[in-house]
């Protein structure tokens, strides 16, 4: 299979990643629920992936919550922020994770726009935007979608300079651009463990700029004769048994993100993704693509339903996503609703030869 899904989860993963999550389901019993050498092992094991990921993300290591992935961790910060009524400042490229959360709170959502790949237009956009009755701003850094990487440090300080809390969905950020939770002064950055952090599915992190309100209530093995939640990071968000093979596996691949040159790494994808997007647009292909791209390229192939198209690459041994990419937001945005594109989304063990394939197979099924 080539697979070109990494935007949805990074399928291929380091060794190092599945010897961790096996070793820590032989090794690891419940952090905090006892002081014999098998708990012990999973306190340490989870320590560690906390403190690894703090060092990454610019804050400190209790900043660090774990959640069972991004829409968890988006969940709990829209919550935490916004109650019915609010007016709330986003992107028009935000996921379902964001716009379904507020959606159920009954917000007033005001949808940012601007052409995609132009990221001082979406900074003026988001300044005209926000105003003094704004409760929040929610951002995605990367578009799942096309790739579009959002002014973020523009939009993170006009937020600290207007008094405003602000959200980061670094889903498709994390592994491979800075994140910053200090620097930004963001109130809350969340984000999945199994895609550019290569971690296991099931796996997230929400980095705590403010003390947030928990979705989940229960046991922590911290101050278990009262009945309310630690007021403390990061057992406030932390109820139940961790899921300990799927931090220790997420620890591993937080050690291959560290390992990696990520200037290189974006020049490689960037390379990747414009040479495949000049081969399909010769082709005929409609491509979306732009000199501030990361991951992911969407394109469509002329009178053929998307869907349709991506199941005959399947067919070939070619994984790509296609439809709205629980997305339509963006698509709206972008003009692609309601049928959607054609994604194909890679990481730092994507090669040029998959994205070459993805050409030639096109050319030899539509062209």
């Amino acid at each position: 299979m080539i697979y070109l899904d990494s935007a949805a989860t990074t399928f291929l993963k380091p060794p190092s990643v599945c010897r961790a999550v096996g070793k820590a389901m032989q090794t690891c019993a419940s952090p905090g629920r006892g002081g014999y050498p098998a708990a012990q092992a999973a306190e340490r094991t989870v320590y560690q992936t906390r403190a690894m990921a703090a060092e990454l993300f610019d804050c400190a290591p209790e900043d660090v919550c774990f959640t069972s992935c991004a829409t968890e961790g988006l969940n709990i910060a829209i919550r935490t922020l916004v109650r019915p009524g609010d007016r709330v400042v986003i992107s028009g490229l935000e996921h379902n994770a964001v716009t379904r959360p507020l959606h159920n709170l009954d917000a007033a959502v005001v949808p940012v726009r601007a052409p995609l790949f132009a990221g001082k237009a979406w900074a003026e956009a988001f300044s005209e935007a926000v105003t003094p009755e704004t409760a929040c701003v929610v951002c995605t850094q990367v578009s799942n979608v096309f790739g579009a990487v959002l002014p973020i440090e523009e939009i993170a300080a006009l937020c600290a300079g207007r008094g405003v809390a602000l959200i980061v969905d670094a889903s498709q950020a994390a592994g491979l651009l800075p994140v910053r939770l200090r620097a930004w002064q963001a109130a809350f950055v969340a984000m999945p463990g199994h895609k550019g952090l290569f971690g296991p599915q099931g796996t997230g992190l929400l980095l705590c700029g403010r003390m947030p309100e928990p979705l989940r209530f229960g046991g922590t093995g911290s101050q278990s004769a009262s009945q309310a939640m630690p007021e403390f990071l990061p057992d406030r968000l932390e109820a139940g048994t961790a899921n300990v093979p799927g931090i220790a596996g997420l620890g591993a691949g937080l050690e291959y993100v560290r390992s990696l040159d990520h200037t290189r790494v974006l020049a490689a994808e960037r390379r990747m993704l414009r040479r495949a997007a000049e081969d399909l647009r010769r082709l005929g292909s409609e491509v979306w693509t732009g000199p501030d791209q990361a991951g992911v390229l969407s394109f469509r192939i002329p009178g053929v339903d998307p869907v349709e198209a991506a199941a005959r690459f399947a067919a070939r041994g070619i994984a790509l996503r296609a439809g709205l990419h629980c997305a339509p937001l963006a698509h709206q945005t972008a003009g692609t609703f309601p049928d959607g594109t054609i994604r194909a989304s890679v990481s730092s063990m994507t090669q040029p030869e998959d994205l070459l394939a993805l050409v030639r197979t096109a050319k030899q099924l539509y062209f």
